[in-house]
């Protein structure tokens, strides 16, 4: 169709501006995945310099400013890569997790809730592009559990949503069954959907930790750390489930030196990925330095922070590490 309607050399044009975002996309990629927020928004400003309308890099672009905790500008990249591509499921999930994090910095409640069925919408017309884009159903039954009814949510909206991802991913079904479990106060329920995910994940270090996190949720102190632990050890790639489970051992007051541990043997590994930015992992391994007195080593935590990201605003708890500066 596309050849159709454009001229020869103009058709060529085109498939070099397309062939040119799928090449220089990889390197931003990797900066993302490594947490290299300031190299990946200098090569992504270059790229939209030359081709505005590439919406690889918009959605490229979002993400890092999603990273960063950037809620305005990652919304403006996410509905740019939205214009140029509306077909693109995945672009239409980021909108919607964009617009969801800001959602909950808002404090007008009714910004938010207009703003929650932006997600809605984002998270739905992710699904109906992609059916089985299983992170896109995720997302929108968490949602769905999370929202009401008259911000676009509702648990029959989620039932419905569990249904979807049974015959898609069945760790993520049991996931989110056991979400759906928690919110009707089924804590029984929730913990045997919870074990059942772990069981049939790819990743059962992530699952554990979201055991570990559940029993935080529910005072369990103990089996939160005993859970984390279990994930921690069959962690051989060192990858964000650490990072997760070095924030519930946190929580718990439990083994700081552990949760050290975790976040260092995470940076020092090629697992990392943007759903544990390296920036703000160094953030966080800063606060739980400074918690334990080691005040130099905090504030070299901190000076990695501003190399990979200058544009983080470093959570208000890791400043204070920076008092003696």
């Amino acid at each position: 169709m596309l050849k159709k309607l454009l001229p020869g050399s103009a058709f060529a044009l085109a498939s070099v501006v397309l062939a040119m975002s799928t090449i220089t996309a990889n390197p931003v990629r990797r900066d993302l995945n490594q947490g290299r927020a300031d190299v990946a928004l200098q090569r992504l400003d270059t790229i939209l310099a030359q081709t505005p309308s590439d919406a690889e890099a918009h959605n490229l672009r979002c993400r890092v400013y999603y990273e960063e905790q950037h809620w305005d500008q990652a919304i403006a990249d996410c509905q740019a890569a939205v214009v140029v591509n509306p077909s693109n499921s995945d672009y239409h999930l980021w909108l919607g997790r964009a617009y969801g994090r800001k959602a909950a910095s808002v404090s007008s409640l009714l910004s938010a809730y207009k703003l929650a069925r932006k997600v809605a919408a984002e998270f739905q017309q992710a699904v109906q592009l992609d059916p089985r884009n299983a992170a896109a159903l995720s997302d929108l039954g968490e949602f769905d559990v999370s929202a009401p009814v008259v911000a676009g949510g509702g648990m029959n909206r989620a039932q419905a949503v569990l249904q979807q991802l049974h015959g898609i991913s069945s760790a993520d079904a049991m996931t989110l069954q056991g979400r759906i479990a928690e919110e009707k106060k089924d804590y029984a329920g929730a913990e045997i959907a919870y074990r059942a995910a772990i069981a049939q994940a790819k990743n059962p270090a992530s699952a554990w930790m979201d055991l570990a996190a559940f029993y935080l949720r529910r005072g369990r102190l103990n089996d939160s750390v005993t859970a984390a632990y279990h994930g921690a050890a069959i962690d051989r790639q060192h990858g964000p489930a650490l990072v997760q489970g070095a924030a519930d051992l946190d929580a718990t007051g439990h083994d700081p030196r552990t949760a050290i541990q975790w976040l260092r043997e995470y940076l020092d590994s090629p697992a990392q990925s943007e759903d544990a930015p390296a920036f703000a992992v160094h953030a966080q391994l800063a606060r739980l330095l400074e918690n334990q007195g080691d005040e130099q080593a905090a504030q070299e935590q901190l000076a990695q922070v501003h190399t990979l990201a200058s544009g983080y605003q470093i959570p208000v708890s890791a400043h204070s590490a920076q008092a003696g500066r």
